[in-house]
């Protein structure tokens, strides 16, 4: 009885062990990087990257994916504005993940990796690695550290300097912002709103290598990458054929519209104001204390956040968080205090500073934030005068 327990206990050991390992695979197997198009909403508006691994006698047919995040999650909204996001590494059958780009009518583009099979094995040993529960979840960053950059970082840990990223295909090398650009119409709420969340440090040139944080710009890489001199590319083919989607903006609801709108409002009620030598006391409130806000917020992105992309924000040299704090002194007052017209002299000079930076490229700044600033520029310049008075 003893001797039979020892070897039923021995049997699920050695179970334990072949189970809890990657499988060895057969040399008809193959290991690819798999491209998906963008999609309408802004999570998907840059695309996706993946890895396959198939494997026809293993009968295994498997997508490594490193986009994988959850909205519930504990604290999930708190930690994406913290900067704090928690990404995993799911891995599902390839038919499970292609249904959801077959039912958004996105391409699919796949590149087989050249891989000898002492290779296929080791990177599968990776992602099995990866994927155990204490190993599968990392710290997002959008452009550092994301589902598509990952794919370099992989090839790199994976193979050193075998691996060998030619960028002669790029015209040019851009920066950060101007990459995010070429995904999102400059006068949409959300290329706005990441223009103004993005700091300085998005300006930078961004290296061959850390261009793939785009996944078209990954697959573009990996026709132009070199594993032993040899092309790492053994052959690409499309699985799902869809155009590209192509959103459109509605005018009437795009930030460059509104924009001109309040340049226009706040331009008619100066007008009245001067002619009447009055104060709309609701107006200055509004813009002080709206652009005061947004100061404070950039401050918090900038200084109480692990966001990479959000320091050093000249943004908030119009966004000026100490508005938010003269807003309530300007409504309330009758007359402006004397040190009003310092603060709005100083309130200009450092839009006059923005500019600067603006035309020496140390930060761009969005396109359709100039009838905000003129807008400021008008109010102040107006105070200025009727202080005086």
């Amino acid at each position: 009885m003893k001797q039979r327990l020892f070897f039923f206990l021995l049997l699920l050991l050695v179970g334990f062990q072949t189970f809890s390992q990657a499988p060895q695979l057969s040399e008809k197997s193959q290991i690819s990087l798999l491209t998906c198009a963008a999609g309408d909403e802004l999570y998907y508006a840059f695309g996706h990257s993946a890895f396959r691994v198939q494997d026809p006698v293993l009968g295994i047919d498997v997508v490594y994916n490193y986009g994988t995040f959850d909205f519930n999650q504990p604290n999930f909204y708190l930690n994406f504005v913290k900067g704090r996001m928690i990404y995993s590494l799911s891995r599902r059958s390839f038919d499970d993940f292609l249904f959801e780009y077959e039912l958004e009518k996105r391409w699919v583009k796949e590149q087989i990796l050249d891989l000898t099979l002492e290779e296929r094995n080791q990177l599968l040993a990776f992602f099995e690695e990866n994927y155990l529960p204490q190993n599968r979840d990392y710290l997002y960053d959008p452009l550092l550290n994301n589902c598509s950059s990952i794919t370099g970082k992989i090839l790199k840990q994976q193979y050193g300097d075998a691996i060998v990223f030619d960028g002669s295909y790029l015209e040019e090398q851009y920066s950060f912002r101007q990459l995010v650009r070429q995904f999102l119409d400059n006068n949409s709420w959300s290329m706005f709103g990441i223009d103004l969340a993005f700091g300085s440090n998005v300006d930078r040139t961004a290296t061959v290598q850390e261009h793939m944080f785009l996944p078209y710009y990954a697959m573009m890489q990996i026709r132009h990458t070199t594993k032993d001199g040899k092309p790492l590319l053994k052959r690409e083919r499309t699985i799902l054929d869809y155009n590209e989607h192509e959103g459109q903006n509605f005018f009437p609801l795009t930030p460059l519209f509104w924009f001109v709108l309040l340049l226009v409002f706040t331009g008619i009620v100066t007008y009245f104001d001067y002619k009447h030598k009055a104060r709309s006391r609701w107006l200055d409130f509004s813009l002080f204390f709206i652009t005061g806000l947004i100061g404070i917020f950039l401050v918090f992105l900038w200084f109480a956040t692990d966001h990479t992309s959000t320091p050093n924000n000249f943004n908030i040299l119009w966004a000026f968080p100490l508005n938010a704090i003269v807003a309530f002194i300007f409504v309330f007052e009758d007359k402006l205090p004397e040190w009003s017209i310092k603060y709005l002299y100083t309130a200009l000079g450092l839009m006059g500073i923005m500019l600067v930076l603006w035309i020496f490229h140390i930060q761009i700044f969005s396109p359709v934030v100039i009838p905000v600033l003129l807008t400021l520029a008008i109010r102040y310049s107006y105070l200025i005068r009727y202080t005086k008075l």
